[in-house]
């Protein structure tokens, strides 16, 4: 190693240490600059403080401009990297930047999902941008505008931009959901269609599961009750198909026996209202032979009518087992028997079935207006009483007190009485609260006590009052119908599969955990249409969206444990058990026949399609004219 050269060394010096240069550098060139700043004349002087003063004015907006990082056309500085969280990335690449920095800041902790960031659109200022946001979120629950925009199968994409206004953005986006609500009821029919046809055709009803068919009048049933529907629907094809069965092929001169109220409800129903949708008299017709062949069973000693009639033989007779029929069935015939008397000008029928309504309006045993299950067929009096219900066996007998009062242009006063009456009996005898949520449902009363047991069948109810609320009656009967609504529609939701069942009990204790208990025995579901029916008169009438959403869920719930691959749908025996709801192997046609039909009456825009004004429906879902005005 060689000893190094001092070229070698590199002199460092340390902040105060040899800096004495450095510094007296400074003060050299201060006292340099003072020095000739004071040679100059005293003009000399102030022309040069006056250059510097306009200068500086001259160069403030670029100077703060730039400190901002706000100048125009510079990408680094621009306002979406200045505030890069206010939306998400997909949704900035696809929309406008806010044009003011200030909405930014405001709207930057407004994190939410895609669709509230959809309607942030460029406005003239950014005041106007949170305004128009705050009250998008304000809408009250059910306004249509909110309510449908985030439900349905068809939702905006993130950053899909729309044409309009977000107001009409909403309003676009609700009439597609509904149609698309609708085109799904359709496609439920067709599915079950196709399982009748393929496996059941003319014959009463489907068996999906062994693709196969049951029969109980064997009149295709299914079939007939579905005429309407189709029509209503719009499925012309298969109407059609249908039609030309029943030219070709339907025949009541047949030695079987039939129940009077079922073949009354879906058959003369059926046809009567499929006349009046068509104007075709093929099913006027076929309406008046069954009408006729139906009458013997009102050949009793009291002319309340047997519940079985032969329509081949022309003999009636009651169930072998007793001489009784049950109230609902002699009492939920009226309409279709008045309105064949109106087609017909035959006044055998109307003054048949006024006979009937005549008699238990003047009976005893009532309880507060309400009635016993069962009537005797030979003295006319009411058996087995002391149990009063809305539910089976007694639930249309107030459908039609009602119905009849409307389908006659309001001028029988003795059923609106009766109606109204009945409706009180319920306040004051069946009504009560669950716990822990108090919902508000209508029990049972056996002989003095009472029974929180609700059938699926009393959700007829929240729909008839709210009919009778539109033509006039009390207020509060809307109100109570709301509430009911609300405790139908909880017997779906709180059960597994989402789906009601047949019956539940309520919950009445303090302490309860949930409101409602199902025993194993009642855990079906038969497919039945009674809350969609209410769904329907609830929309109809007040337009709150939550019962079109309702019955979204509803119909979803039933494509999704009902449906059979193979075609149809079928009846379960467990709504509790949603991984094997136990498939019961039967499609009843009150599910063509009523509850799609409900379903798309409810998703339909068009107030006219089957008017409250014009038609009332009968206890199977079948409109009939409202009397015009003499």
């Amino acid at each position: 190693m060689h000893p190094p050269s001092r070229q070698d060394y590199i002199s460092i010096n340390f902040a105060g240490q040899g800096s004495g240069s450095y510094n007296n550098s400074k003060q050299w060139r201060r006292q340099s600059c003072w020095r000739k700043w004071k040679q100059l004349s005293r003009l000399q002087r102030s022309l040069i403080l006056i250059l510097l003063f306009i200068c500086g004015i001259a160069s403030y907006p670029a100077v703060t401009e730039q400190l901002r990082g706000l100048t125009d056309g510079d990408p680094e500085t621009d306002s979406n990297s200045v505030f890069p969280h206010v939306l998400p990335e997909a949704v900035k690449q696809d929309q406008p930047p806010l044009p003011e920095p200030t909405s930014q800041r405001k709207l930057s902790n407004r994190r939410g999902p895609p669709v509230l960031q959809n309607r942030l659109q460029k406005k003239e200022n950014a005041s106007n941008t949170v305004v128009e946001d705050k009250a998008s979120d304000n809408k009250k629950e059910g306004e249509e505008e909110e309510v449908i925009s985030r439900r349905g199968p068809e939702g905006p994409k993130d950053g899909e931009n729309k044409e309009g206004s977000p107001a009409n953005q909403k309003v676009q986006l609700s009439i597609q959901s509904v149609a698309n609500w609708r085109e799904a009821v359709q496609e439920a029919f067709r599915h079950a269609w196709k399982g009748y046809k393929d496996f059941a055709w003319g014959h009463d009803e489907l068996r999906p599961l062994s693709k196969s068919y049951s029969e109980w009048f064997g009149l295709g049933l299914t079939l007939i009750d579905s005429l309407d529907t189709m029509w209503i629907l719009g499925l012309k094809e298969e109407f059609e198909e249908a039609k030309t069965w029943v030219a070709t092929e339907l025949t009541f001169n047949k030695n079987v026996d039939v129940n009077l109220f079922e073949s009354t409800i879906r058959i003369l129903g059926g046809l009567l209202s499929t006349y009046h949708l068509t104007g075709d008299t093929l099913f006027l017709d076929k309406a008046k032979d069954i009408g006729s062949r139906l009458m013997p069973a009102f050949n009793t000693p009291s002319k309340i009518p047997y519940s079985d009639v032969n329509i081949g033989k022309g003999t009636a007779h009651p169930p072998r087992w007793t001489s009784d029929s049950t109230v609902a069935e002699v009492t939920s015939i009226q309409l279709e028997f008045r309105e064949l008397s109106r087609l017909t000008q035959e006044p055998q029928y109307q003054a048949a079935v006024a006979e009937v309504m005549k008699q238990v309006h003047k009976l005893n045993g009532k309880l507060d207006g309400l009635v016993p299950m069962f009537i005797n067929t030979n003295n006319g009096q009411f058996t087995h009483q002391g149990i009063y219900t809305l539910g089976a066996r007694a639930d249309s007998y107030y459908e039609y007190l009602l119905k009849q009062w409307i389908q006659g242009g309001k001028k029988e006063n003795e059923l609106l009485e009766d109606y109204l009456q009945a409706i009180e009996g319920v306040k004051n005898n069946l009504l009560q609260k669950s716990s822990p949520n108090g919902l508000t449902f209508v029990g049972e009363v056996s002989h003095g006590q009472f029974s929180p047991k609700m059938d699926h069948l009393v959700c007829f109810l929240p729909g008839t009052l709210a009919l009778g609320a539109y033509n006039g009656l009390p207020a509060d009967h809307m109100d109570l119908a709301k509430q009911l609504m609300e405790t139908c529609y909880q017997m779906y939701i709180q059960m597994e599969t989402g789906l009601s069942p047949e019956i539940v009990h309520f919950n009445m204790h303090q302490g309860s955990t949930r409101d409602i208990e199902v025993k194993l025995a009642d855990r079906h579901n038969l497919l039945r249409p009674e809350t969609v029916e209410s769904l329907f008169y609830l929309y109809r009438f007040t337009k709150d969206q939550k019962y079109r959403e309702w019955g979204w869920k509803i119909l979803q719930n039933f494509n999704k444990y009902t449906k059979v691959s193979s075609g149809g749908y079928t009846s379960i025996n467990n709504v509790r058990d949603p991984d094997y709801p136990s498939p019961r192997d039967k499609m009843e046609s009150f599910f063509l026949g009523e509850t799609l039909k409900y379903l798309y009456l409810l998703f339909s825009d068009d107030p006219n399609l089957i008017s409250l004004d014009q038609y009332v429906f009968n206890t199977e879902a079948h409109p009939l004219p409202i009397w015009p005005s003499n």
